[in-house]
């Protein structure tokens, strides 16, 4: 059998297909909770916070600038992430167990 041919069947399987759908909407879902962060709770912490700019605070050593607070931002990114996909992973195994099919 042909590579091309080995290739397509790969590609047309449900899984390969199911994850291709799942990062797309992982992307666009990322991209929501970045704005989500960046533009709307990292401000409103800030000025709770007197007035910090998050994105722009940073630590000098040496030549070196470290840009904490865009590591600071970015984990706040995972843990929104993080805790909406367990809530819908907990609303579906709650789900599947109503239903009467095993988790």
């Amino acid at each position: 059998m042909g590579i091309i041919k080995e290739f397509k069947e790969f590609t047309m399987r449900g899984n390969v297909l199911d994850l291709a759908v799942g990062v797309i909407i992982g992307g666009a879902f990322g991209t929501i909770v970045n704005s989500l962060v960046g533009d709307i709770l990292m401000p409103l912490i800030g000025i709770i916070l007197g007035g910090h700019d998050f994105t722009k605070m940073s630590l000098h050593v040496g030549d070196v600038e470290l840009m904490y607070g865009k590591a600071l931002q970015s984990t706040f990114n995972f843990i929104i992430i993080a805790f909406v996909l367990f809530l819908i992973l907990k609303a579906a195994n709650k789900g599947r167990l109503s239903s009467g099919k095993d988790a």
